[in-house]
């Protein structure tokens, strides 16, 4: 897929501040969303916090309006984290009708948004900031993450716990969406990651050894630039699915360069962006049953 240590997209965002990083306790219907869309229903939101056996989460939550419960979802940043175009993305899914939960990666160092004032990653002062953040990122913490999440929502009154549970996650969060499936096989139900990097390694904590112990149905959408760097990963990751005989589909979006998905990326692709969120939508409704 990609190194992920460099995002290849060259985000630069100036949304990131803490001035611009307020919330509405209600976001109303026709707020703009990360893929340009508005979201289908009023969509209430919430900043959390979660207890974790590393500490206390902060992290966005959402959920549609009125009485009901919906099956509830992960999501995953990429690796600036919880942000502006992030909680757009929580608020968008929510609209479509589902309990939302967007984790800042790097509660262990930082509180959300991690990085003040704009972020460039052609910049490498910027992209250096990041490496102490990184590093507070394991798999093992996230295993114990990625349980403690599921429970808080399942615990909400919104979430449809009889349903099963979708994780996302982009960049970096590609492979902690496949590492929420391996820590709570029972409930995760579909994982989808976009431009996801290191899903496929040698090394003994690899995503993809996740997968015989799951049982979701996996969406992996892949950047063409981080095809291009090595053509085989994507038939290997896609040799492990079907070898743990779980159902999957694995494509190289053409055209689309690494960060195509998020919007305020240099590589930004709307039209691609918008077919990668309706393969989501369409996951979501046929394995979140």
């Amino acid at each position: 897929m990609c190194d992920d240590d460099i995002h290849q997209g060259l985000i630069e965002d100036p949304t990131v501040s803490r001035r611009t990083f307020g919330l509405m306790s209600i976001a109303a219907a026709g707020v703009a969303s990360a893929g340009g869309a508005a979201a289908a229903v009023p969509v209430v939101e919430k900043d959390v916090e979660i207890k974790t056996p590393d500490g206390m989460a902060d992290a966005a939550l959402y959920y549609p309006e009125g009485q009901g419960k919906w099956p509830a979802v992960v999501v995953w940043p990429d690796v600036v984290s919880l942000r502006p175009v992030f909680r757009e993305m929580g608020r968008r899914l929510a609209g479509e009708g589902y309990v939302v939960l967007v984790p800042n990666l790097y509660y262990r160092v930082k509180k959300a948004p991690v990085i003040d004032g704009s972020f460039n990653f052609a910049n490498p002062e910027d992209r250096a900031k990041l490496g102490p953040l990184r590093a507070s990122v394991t798999p093992e913490g996230t295993d114990k993450d990625a349980a403690a999440y599921v429970a808080f929502l399942d615990a909400q009154p919104q979430t449809d716990t009889p349903k099963k549970l979708g994780a996302q996650g982009y960049c970096m969060g590609g492979p902690l969406a496949f590492r929420t499936a391996g820590a709570a096989p029972g409930r995760v139900g579909a994982v989808a990651s976009f431009h996801g990097g290191g899903l496929y390694t040698d090394a003994a904590t690899s995503p993809h050894l996740t997968l015989p112990h799951t049982q979701a149905e996996y969406l992996v959408c892949v950047a063409d630039n981080d095809d291009k760097q090595d053509p085989t990963i994507k038939d290997k990751l896609k040799a492990a699915l079907d070898a743990a005989g779980r159902k999957s589909k694995v494509e190289v979006y053409e055209g689309a360069n690494h960060g195509w998905t998020v919007k305020g990326s240099q590589v930004y692709e709307e039209a691609a962006a918008e077919r990668a969120w309706a393969e989501l939508l369409a996951l979501y409704k046929r394995a979140l049953v």
